[in-house]
């Protein structure tokens, strides 16, 4: 027979509240949401509380692609709002929301999924919150402009598996566009080449340089004429 002390008894018992404890406490940290873990998210909403701006026309509504460039410049407008977070995705955009209410805009464009779908994040989920921004955008009648999610150069990590899913993402955007009367701008038609960026329109395989926005602000250019902006 083993005979136990009342000695080890006790640190057992010890050591099974502490790995008790550390394991509540991993999963607690686990619960964060996702678009919290970008650094990027929190530095620029410090910034968009402290901004001046109450009217803007137009909103440009994305990820590091939107912060990209100046829009204001691009498009020689003064009425533009860019607000583009770096490595931000469709959920992060659903829970910022106000920030593009503030400004009053009349019309948004939407660019938004190519860091959901790199981070393995289920195109349904993704398309669902997708249909959230456009139908609370609808709800404070700004126009929503879908801009589907542009593809990975060839060099890009994992580019031919994740682009793959972007055309299933792009096919459902699409559709519920035309479905829904909702403006849509697909910049893959002349930016892409076989379902991947043209490299010449980028500096690192997925942000875009100063040819590839040179395209992205024609087309967005057209739509604000279409609708006398």
């Amino acid at each position: 027979m083993i005979l136990i002390s009342r000695t080890n008894v006790f640190l057992l018992l010890l050591f099974f509240l502490l790995f008790t404890q550390m394991n509540f406490g991993q999963k607690a940290v686990d619960t964060k949401p996702q678009y919290l873990h970008n650094p990027n998210y929190e530095l620029e909403l410090g910034k968009y509380k402290v901004y001046k701006l109450r009217q803007a026309d137009i909103v440009m509504l994305g990820n590091s692609l939107t912060h990209g460039v100046n829009w204001n410049e691009l498009l020689g407008r003064t009425s533009v709002s860019e607000q583009g977070i770096p490595s931000d995705i469709t959920e992060g955009i659903l829970n910022r929301m106000e920030y593009v209410y503030r400004v009053n805009p009349q019309i948004c464009f939407i660019m938004i999924g190519v860091n959901d779908v790199f981070a393995w994040i289920p195109i349904e989920t993704v398309f669902a919150n997708y249909k959230s921004i456009i139908k609370k955008l609808k709800a404070k009648n700004i126009i929503p402009v879908v801009q589907l999610v542009l593809y990975a150069s060839e060099s890009y990590p994992n580019a031919v598996n994740r682009n793959a899913e972007i055309t299933k993402l792009n096919k459902l955007l699409s559709n519920y566009a035309k479905q829904n009367s909702i403006e849509l701008i697909n910049l893959n038609r002349k930016m892409s080449k076989s379902n991947f960026l043209k490299s010449n329109l980028t500096y690192d395989g997925i942000h875009l340089n100063g040819a590839g926005f040179r395209f992205w602000g024609r087309e967005v250019d057209k739509v604000l004429r279409k609708y006398s902006l």
